[in-house]
């Protein structure tokens, strides 16, 4: 167990209902295994600021619902691991959008009944970050963690290690500073160079390649790198724009687009221009989803399979085999390019 911290003393749930709790959650999350000697009553007692007798409480009780066995002399023993309690789940966002909606969809039908999800949003703010943690940090079995910030240098990970690690799984963007952590992340960078290339037929139709990039939404910088070494190996022109306007839709270009926004108002413009996507300009949007599939005769995408990311999570989390994962990306091709 890991501490005081994890009782609460001003709760009205009875302080060994609490003991009973966090046991079963450390044999749910794998801290205790089936045949492991438990702490004793004296030394969770002393751990948990606690009386002796409320904890032999707690313990007489698990023994009795045959989750814990007994030896005269040596102790409490976990009998039984498979304790039938649903697991907690906070799943803690920057923001919502399709792919988010896509991973947390994909998320809760993996786990099914098995488990509770709740969502928290912490807006790509920090303090707000660590508010949820601080405020929920003893309440959930696992932390599902999206670690996007304003700030990427800022210091996340020591807000990320204020909660038990066996009990973390990062998903989406992998922290250098968290190399050792399980997690189902995207490689920005190497993506968008991969997937380009994919398509590098098709976008050498063009004359020109430009990314729109809008610096006001905190997408991934790592997005551009990637996208200018494409641009540089291939011996391509390119630009990289922030904010898009009609004066920067020109014919006989193409265009990656990351901000579903900036897509719809790309085609807004080229409609009153009456310019044919795959024909006139060129149109790749970052991230798929089925909107895009059947949008102006299919918008070419690249993107990775959040639906997968959100499964890959779940099942970790069901099986207990943490690992760290690439998510794959791949270039969608449809009428747009």
């Amino acid at each position: 167990m890991n501490g005081y911290l994890r009782i609460d003393h001003q709760s009205e749930v009875p302080k060994y209902k609490q003991v009973v709790e966090l046991i079963v959650s450390d044999i749910e999350s794998g801290i205790f295994k089936q045949g492991q000697r438990i702490p004793s009553i004296n030394e969770t007692s002393e751990e948990l600021l606690l009386s002796r007798d409320t904890v032999e409480k707690a313990y007489v009780f698990l023994r009795k619902k045959g989750i814990l066995s007994s030896v005269r002399g040596k102790g409490y023993y976990v009998e039984e691991c498979n304790v039938g309690r649903q697991i907690k789940v906070a799943l803690i966002f920057n923001k919502l959008s399709n792919y988010k909606r896509s991973i947390y969809y994909s998320f809760i039908e993996t786990l099914g009944n098995k488990a509770i999800v709740d969502v928290f949003i912490y807006n790509y703010d920090l303090q707000q970050f660590k508010s949820i943690i601080d405020n929920h940090v003893s309440k959930y079995d696992y932390y599902v963690i999206l670690p996007h910030f304003k700030n990427e240098n800022s210091d996340v990970a020591a807000v990320i290690q204020t909660i038990p690690r066996e009990k973390v799984l990062l998903v989406d963007r992998n922290l250098e500073t968290l190399k050792d952590y399980p997690i189902v992340y995207q490689e920005y960078e190497k993506d968008i160079q991969s997937a380009l290339e994919e398509g590098i037929k098709l976008v050498r139709k063009y004359r020109k390649i430009n990314l729109i990039f809008p610096s006001d939404q905190y997408y991934s910088k790592y997005i551009i790198r990637g996208f200018r070494i494409f641009c540089q190996v291939n011996e391509m022109k390119f630009a990289v724009i922030d904010q898009l306007s009609s004066h920067d839709v020109r014919k006989g270009e193409a265009y990656v687009i990351v901000s579903d926004d900036d897509l719809y108002r790309f085609i807004k413009i080229c409609r009153l221009e009456k310019w044919k996507l795959g024909t006139d300009v060129g149109v790749v949007a970052y991230n798929d989803n089925p909107v895009k599939e059947i949008l102006e005769d299919g918008i070419t995408t690249i993107s990775t399979n959040h639906d997968e990311i959100g499964r890959v999570a779940a099942e970790m989390i069901l099986t207990k085999n943490f690992r760290r994962i690439k998510s794959p990306f791949r270039f969608i091709r449809r009428n747009s390019l």
